[in-house]
């Protein structure tokens, strides 16, 4: 029987599951990754990682976390994207300042490494992040705790997500000299089209059929999620007006008695505001409210709608299989937030090159997890 190396990892502000998703899928014959904790404090999203990795999610906020509340069993990576609103630039922002508190849970990101030590952590986030005062910060305590660095920003295009969506990745490795990953030579952009294949021009409506429930919240594959909103006939003729690639401008050229007064007196700016996706081009990046064509380039490619849900999770590459739990609005800001699970993957494939010696017995046997905490 072969031996096989499993990668034990905890993933510190986790979402719905995004980033451990796609180091699962890196999973292989000679190397397994296997999610044994998580921590996220919004419980629709903490439920959905339980109905995914079937473990325990601390699911309070990270400041309340102890030691004893970690897993016994060593763990070997640490994975995670701790808050990032607005983090404060080089310069600019005096340690002491209070005023974006948020941006200090990376700190606590940092006291979980120190607890575990493992070979390695992997750090997601805005690429305004590589350019702040935490990062600077981030980097003494890691070299303090024996961790060699490296940080870039990858582009999820050039790794097979059909969006365009940037990424700050900081990688680090105990003893070992990390790079980033490279994306791949001469393979193709994927578009739209790729991973939205199926047309449903109709999306359903009204209550979804439920597969059960975790911790009271109702839970759904991706593939029952092609759900939309009800649209007014005037917003119906709004739609109609933008042609693929196109976007407000485009409505208030066409039909400016249907065009909002704020938008007629912002003449610039906000260029894809309900805007329209095209079939063979990547997306723009999906955010958390998609189904708002007035939030973004949300428009299906071919028919006068929003995109649904399936479809931006399909754009997200989250597997149709997938659970997510909660309220339609839940389930929206969980796929937005999310980290590409493909681009995620790459990053797992890249790993695997420094967990050679993290070595198991040929028959792995789970460990027990605790029960999840929930509050």
């Amino acid at each position: 029987m072969s031996r096989k190396s499993v990668v034990k990892f905890i993933d510190l502000f986790a979402g719905a599951g995004g980033l451990s998703e796609g180091f699962r899928q890196a999973s292989s014959s000679d190397v397994e990754y296997r999610s044994v904790f998580a921590v996220e404090k919004d419980l629709p999203s903490a439920a959905s990682y339980t109905a995914n990795f079937g473990h325990a999610v601390f699911s309070r906020p990270i400041e309340e976390l102890r030691r004893a509340d970690l897993p016994k069993t060593k763990v070997d990576l640490v994975i995670g994207g701790p808050p990032c609103q607005g983090f404060s630039p080089l310069g600019k922002m005096s340690p002491t300042d209070t005023h974006h508190s948020m941006n200090r849970l990376w700190q606590f990101y940092f006291k979980v490494i120190g607890w575990v030590s493992p070979k390695a952590f992997v750090i997601e986030n805005v690429p305004e992040f590589l350019k702040s005062y935490e990062l600077v910060e981030a980097k003494k305590i890691a070299k303090k705790l024996g961790y060699r660095i490296v940080s870039g920003v990858l582009k999820a295009e050039e790794f097979g997500v059909p969006q365009r969506r940037r990424r700050a990745i900081v990688i680090g490795l105990r003893d070992t000299e990390p790079t980033l990953p490279i994306p791949p030579l001469f393979a193709p952009v994927k578009t739209v089209r790729d991973f939205v294949r199926t047309l449903r021009k109709k999306p359903l409506r009204f209550e979804l059929p439920s597969n059960g429930s975790v911790q009271g919240f109702q839970k759904y594959t991706v593939s029952q999620l092609h759900i939309g909103r009800n649209p007014t006939t005037k917003s119906l003729e709004r739609y109609r007006c933008v042609p693929p690639g196109g976007n407000r401008f485009d409505l208030m050229r066409n039909r400016p008695d249907l065009t909002p007064g704020c938008w007629k007196r912002k003449k610039t700016g906000s260029t894809d505001v309900f805007g329209r996706l095209r079939w063979d081009e990547p997306a723009l990046t999906i955010r958390t409210e998609f189904f708002k064509p007035e939030k973004g380039c949300y428009l299906h490619p071919e028919f006068d709608r929003p995109i649904t849900h399936w479809e931006a999770a399909r754009l997200q590459t989250f597997p149709d299989g997938y659970f997510f739990c909660g309220s339609k609005t839940d389930i929206a800001r969980q796929i937005g937030n999310a980290v590409p699970p493909l681009l995620s993957r790459q990053i797992a494939e890249h790993m695997k090159q420094y967990f050679s010696t993290v070595v198991t017995d040929s028959v792995v046997s789970a460990d027990p997890v605790p029960e999840a905490v929930w509050v």
